[in-house]
């Protein structure tokens, strides 16, 4: 019942064979992770790096409100909120320390941010692996019914022919659009985090100036002699 609710409704999934399944199969989870990923860094970028964000706690750190900057990253729930909060929480500290924090956190935010990216890049690699396996078993198919075939009877050749065909090019129309996918996306990925990184480092030297003007306003006071 289900093969011929299939060459019914689905006439060319069906003349593929069996491998035609995870064919079509992979292909609906690779449109899916396409439409998130699209949506997550191209739609709702202003969710990754908010350039609102990043003007309050430049405003603030320049007027020296350091815990005021700390608890405008608390509240903002994005990458960027949480890179700049690591320069923040540790502005005290010598400027290799604080470098080195915010590439940690930078790390993880962009592990963040190409998720599901992997599975992409693996449907892309084994969709034209299936379509070979398919072309395969096209080719036993025809064989073996060519075999069987009488003489001058064309019919099981011409299916085991579609067969292999039908298989190479779902693959080959899933793993090309796939894999171009995968690059754009990365490189979006990428962009973001050296975007966010750049935010972060200029960060890092208003806080450095801000340190260094505040020496100045206050500088220590002198030893009394004894």
């Amino acid at each position: 019942m289900f093969s011929e609710f299939m060459m019914q409704h689905f006439p060319i999934i069906a003349k593929g064979g069996p491998v035609m399944y995870p064919i079509v199969g992979l292909s609906i989870l690779g449109l899916a992770i396409v439409v998130e990923r699209f949506w997550v860094l191209v739609l709702r970028k202003s969710r990754i790096v908010p350039q609102r964000l990043l003007r309050e706690v430049q405003d603030r750190v320049g007027r020296g409100e350091i815990g005021e900057a700390i608890t405008a990253c608390k509240r903002d729930d994005s990458p960027l909120a949480r890179l700049l909060l690591a320069g923040l929480e540790n502005h005290r500290a010598p400027r290799d320390v604080i470098r080195d924090e915010l590439e940690d956190t930078g790390r993880r935010e962009a592990g963040g941010l190409d998720r599901y990216l992997a599975i992409l890049s693996t449907i892309a690699s084994v969709e034209p692996l299936l379509g070979l396996l398919g072309t395969v078993t096209g080719m036993i198919r025809m064989f073996g019914a060519l075999a069987l075939a009488e003489p001058g009877n064309p019919s099981g050749l011409a299916a085991g022919i579609g067969e292999a065909l039908i298989c190479t090019a779902g693959g080959l129309s899933v793993a090309i659009p796939a894999y171009v996918f995968y690059r754009w996306f990365l490189s979006r990925v990428q962009h973001l985090a050296l975007e966010m990184e750049y935010d972060a480092l200029l960060l890092l030297d208003q806080l450095r100036a801000a340190d260094s003007y505040g020496e100045e306003k206050h500088p220590p006071a002198p030893e009394k002699r004894a």
